[in-house]
């Protein structure tokens, strides 16, 4: 089975126990799709000493993982992504899918041109959308502030409403028990 990640490449791990951890692959395994990774999948080795000469003991190195266990990261958008296939100039080259830069190292040029004016056309996009979005926003909030007004103005209202109706009826009840104690 061909395998999309090559020996260079960044990868990141995707499951299992380093999950998140990115590494560059030093050896690639086909026949058993599997992939060596720095500082990824640590094992400790138990060595005896062949000669007098040699030191034995403990040593940790790292031991191969599943190819599907690995993304690769695209050097342009500095993501993980999954590769597609391309031809250019007569020769089948790695793709992000992502971005639509190339992975392989002779072809990156090329396509990071591409891609960067992709990026950059969305980005100009983007950036018209928020312009568009920031000139409305102060229309909103213009009118957050009327309704704010609004609610302090009929709020002091009601209060000197209810201020009103307490004084009536301590007026009243003082009127009541002067008449009561004539």
């Amino acid at each position: 089975m061909k395998l999309t990640v090559k020996s260079g490449d960044n990868v990141v791990v995707i499951t299992g126990k380093d999950k998140g951890k990115t590494g560059k692959v030093t050896a690639v395994y086909a026949e058993t799709n599997r992939v060596l990774v720095d500082n990824v999948n640590i094992v400790s080795k138990h060595q005896k000493p062949k000669s007098q000469q040699d030191k034995g003991g403990i040593f940790k190195r790292p031991a191969p993982i599943d190819a599907s266990n690995v993304q690769v990261v695209c050097p342009v958008c500095n993501k993980a992504t999954r590769v597609s296939h391309k031809e250019i100039d007569g020769k089948k080259v790695r793709i992000c899918k992502k971005c639509g830069a190339s992975l392989d190292k002779e072809y990156v040029k090329q396509t990071k041109k591409e891609a960067k004016k992709t990026i950059k056309a969305s980005d100009l996009k983007g950036a018209n959308l928020k312009a568009v979005a920031s000139e409305e926003k102060p229309k909103k909030e213009t009118k957050k502030a009327e309704a704010k007004t609004t609610t302090k103005s009929t709020t002091k209202t009601t209060t000197k409403a209810t201020t009103k109706k307490v004084e009536d009826k301590t007026t009243s009840k003082k009127s009541t028990a002067k008449k009561e104690a004539k």
